[in-house]
């Protein structure tokens, strides 16, 4: 079994078993998470396909599996099913045990500190593309949720992506060659920016943030309609 494999199976093994619990019962919302999964997962892969082509990034051979799907490797379509069904299981257990909202009061700062950081990553590296298109998408979506949908859910998803960051970083660091001879994941050092934190690109705390806040965006549409 390849490496991504393994870790993609880690990562979403215990939420899947808790997801039976009976006071979070987490199943009851498989009809509104893989939708959302679905979709996000579409976008996520379009956007993989569009930057393994121009050589944004790539995949090490010997950690995969050597199935693919256009050019993205099976495991990495995994991975978009996977880690947003961990974040958005972590998110109903906080919705579930946390009757108050940890982020409520600070959520406007933290929103208006992220579409800064954005905006002054757009200006001052708007040559890298990684670091660009992430950094557009995060304001974008921030923008619209926040200032034009007026999501009440926001501050619970800073709270837990604050939380997730820790195994979200674990399972990044694995993949960007932390603890394994090479990087199962690589990057094009003309497209980021070149700060990282151990083996991790700083942009993908950026990616990992729109790929969770997309699936809880749209899960939490479809709660709403059915």
């Amino acid at each position: 079994m390849s490496t991504y494999l393994w870790i993609n199976i880690l990562a979403v093994l215990i939420p899947v078993v808790l997801s039976f619990d009976k006071r979070v019962h987490f199943y009851t919302n498989w009809k509104h998470l893989f939708p959302a999964v679905i979709l996000t997962g579409i976008v996520f892969v379009i956007w993989d396909i569009i930057f393994t082509e121009k050589g944004i990034w790539g995949f090490n051979p010997i950690h995969l599996s050597g199935v693919y799907f256009f050019n993205i490797p099976l495991e990495e379509c995994m991975f978009f099913l996977t880690i947003p069904y961990a974040s958005v299981f972590t998110y109903e257990v906080f919705n579930t045990y946390l009757k108050k909202d940890p982020f409520r009061h600070v959520q406007q700062h933290i929103s208006v500190v992220l579409i800064a950081l954005a905006g002054g990553l757009v200006i001052f590296y708007n040559e890298k593309a990684y670091t660009t298109v992430t950094a557009v998408v995060v304001a974008v979506m921030i923008v619209i949720l926040k200032y034009v949908i007026k999501s009440n859910y926001i501050s619970r998803f800073y709270f837990t992506y604050m939380i997730i960051l820790i195994p979200f970083l674990v399972v990044n660091g694995i993949l960007t060659g932390t603890s394994i001879p090479e990087e199962v994941v690589w990057y094009n050092p003309e497209e980021i920016i070149g700060l990282r934190l151990f083996t991790i690109p700083v942009e993908d705390i950026l990616y990992g943030l729109v790929l969770i806040l997309m699936n809880i965006s749209i899960y939490e549409a479809f709660k709403k309609v059915y």
